[in-house]
């Protein structure tokens, strides 16, 4: 008899555990899922996030920051809604942010033409003209977060800001 009420009992056991465990697993997702960030985060692929800064401009230091901030915040947003995956890769590899510069107009319009054409993300910043340059006037252009690699087919040409 006492066989029959321990081998119920673990039985019951079981059940409750096996329930238990597969309600978890929906709630959180599978447990690959929490693998695969893991895999992402150990990932040898090197993510960065680039911010092109118009020197012919002559912006002063704080105000080059200032572009640079709203560059990152509005290329961050963009891969929030269009790769989220990417930029979850950026995050867990150190967030890496590259400045470099460019002395014209026209070049940063074509960077962020071959960036567009290459599907990278791209913040292009406008100044409302409110302190050191007249209105309207590009700035500074945001690409990635995306591979090194695919990122530096755009900008590799440039210098460091």
């Amino acid at each position: 008899m006492d066989f029959n009420v321990s081998f119920f009992t673990g039985l019951g056991c079981g059940i409750c555990i096996g329930i238990s465990l597969l309600a978890l697993k929906k709630y959180f997702g599978t447990f690959t899922e929490a693998g695969n960030a893991l895999k992402k985060f150990s990932s040898k692929q090197e993510y960065k996030l680039v911010l092109v800064v118009r020197t012919d401009l002559n912006m002063g230091k704080g105000k080059i920051a200032a572009q640079c901030s709203h560059a990152a915040v509005g290329a961050f947003e963009k891969a929030q809604k269009s790769d989220p995956e990417g930029l979850q890769k950026w995050q867990y590899t150190g967030q890496a942010k590259v400045a470099l510069k460019t002395d014209s107009l026209e070049e940063i319009k074509q960077i962020k033409d071959n960036a567009k054409k290459m599907g990278l993300i791209t913040s292009l910043i406008r100044d409302a003209g409110r302190t050191q340059i007249a209105p309207n006037s590009i700035t500074v252009l945001g690409i990635g977060p995306a591979p090194k690699d695919v990122i530096d087919k755009v900008t590799g040409h440039l210098k460091l800001l």
